[in-house]
């Protein structure tokens, strides 16, 4: 009895230790890779589709083979637009879950709160979001683009005769470090071209922020004085009213023009955009540019939001972090190929030169040196229906400056990546 009692538990042991090596083996055929937005809180409504698209491409990667051979697992975690949280979650991705990269962000701040973690860890961040340079990480890969890429042609546009030739600037933003850097780093460059002090306004409301009655009528005011453009990097929901503040005082475009450097085609859905229309933002793609590769990305996203039942599947649309997270996610897989392996440090050095041919229309390079995209400018007016109609585009992709010249010293920076401590 004990000896049939001894067996049976050595089969059932056996059993369990075979069923356990078995699923190391089947993690061991898996490449871990992390997704790092925040689903909820004021920053969901922008970081949400950029979880869902990254979800995307790794299916659409696994289903033409994987990478080395091995499907890619996600592993989907959600820092709440909390920004200590951000750091929080990147150390459990990095410690915990052993990703072999992680695609995620859309703040400064989040990017910022999680920087220390990364270069600690040596782990590997692909940020897919606009931001206002002055750091060059050697473990980020920028795939958004820099103020040379986006602000200053933005301004450059605005103060142009096709542009309406703007002679002062409001400068509105939410409060956090991608807004005053970029804002400084604009101020400067109007100093540069001979716009004083009393014709740029600066201001800033918090993460959340919901009225803007008394800053739209100040913005009426301000436009009194002169021919005037608002310059917007207000962040996540804001937008909304914002936007619809705006339509209530009757502030149009022929008027005062509004550029924005965060708000795409998912934030205006859901807003009526009629009394929007001829109103500015600037990107380095747009949903509406009309080229086979697009038509392709925007075709596999309907389907992929209706198969997967997101929310308002119907109705969803992409935009330019959209496609930068799609671009960094089949730029690493390349690169991983390319080095035979997920190790960061080869990963990193195969990164350098490459190439993908993106929805934008353009082939995207990854600079040899700086980590960031080679990106066209593009400049698109809102339309009625909540797209954008391109009225300006560079020829070609822009090298990034991720040290703005028209911060004083930055001359003298390095254009090689190292650990912010160093910078």
């Amino acid at each position: 009895m004990q000896r049939r009692t001894f067996v049976k538990a050595f089969a059932l042991s056996a059993s369990v230790v075979s069923l356990g090596l078995a699923f190391a083996a089947q993690a061991a055929d898996t490449i871990k890779v992390g997704i790092m937005h925040s689903l909820s809180g004021t920053m969901a409504i922008s970081e949400t589709p950029l979880k869902d698209v990254a979800l995307m491409t790794i299916d659409d990667i696994n289903a033409k083979g994987g990478v080395l051979g091995k499907k890619l697992e996600p592993v989907v975690v959600d820092p709440a637009s909390n920004w200590p949280l951000f750091a929080e979650k990147a150390r459990q991705l990095l410690s915990q879950d052993k990703v072999a990269v992680v695609f995620g962000c859309w703040t400064s701040v989040s990017r910022k709160s999680v920087l220390p973690v990364f270069e600690e860890l040596n782990g590997l961040l692909f940020y897919p979001v606009q931001y206002e340079g002055e750091e060059m990480s050697p473990n980020v890969f920028y795939t958004g683009a820099a103020p040379n890429q986006q602000a200053i042609p933005a301004v450059e546009y605005l103060m142009s005769e096709d542009g309406g030739a703007a002679k002062r600037f409001f400068l509105l933003g939410t409060d956090y470090v991608y807004p005053r850097t970029t804002n400084k780093i604009l101020r400067a460059f109007l100093h540069s071209k001979g716009v004083q002090d009393k014709d740029i306004e600066e201001v800033y409301t918090p993460f959340g922020h919901s009225d803007y009655q008394t800053i739209v009528a100040n913005i009426k005011k301000f436009s009194a004085g002169g021919k005037t453009a608002v310059i917007s990097t207000i962040n996540g929901d804001s937008n909304v009213p914002f936007y619809k503040e705006l339509a209530n005082q009757g502030l149009k475009a022929t008027d005062v023009p509004v550029v924005a450097f965060s708000v795409g085609e998912e934030e205006l859905r859901g807003i009526d955009t009629k009394p929007l229309v001829g109103n500015l933002a600037a990107w380095n793609y747009f949903e509406s540019v009309d080229n086979p590769t697009n038509k392709q990305f925007v075709s596999e996203w309907k389907a992929y939001a209706k198969a997967h039942n997101l929310p308002n599947a119907n109705t969803v649309v992409t935009n330019d972090p959209m496609e930068a997270t799609y671009v960094g996610i089949h730029m690493w897989a390349q690169a991983v190929e390319k080095a035979g392996t997920t190790d960061v440090d080869k990963v990193r050095a195969a990164m350098a030169g490459q190439t993908f041919n993106a929805p934008s229309g353009f082939t995207l390079t990854m600079d040899a040196t700086n980590h960031h995209l080679h990106k066209p400018v593009m400049i698109g007016e809102i339309e009625s229906n909540g797209q954008f109609n391109v009225v300006w585009q560079t020829d070609k992709p822009v090298r990034a400056q991720p040290w703005s010249p028209f911060i004083p010293g930055n001359d003298k920076k390095s254009d090689l990546p190292v650990k912010t401590a160093s910078n």
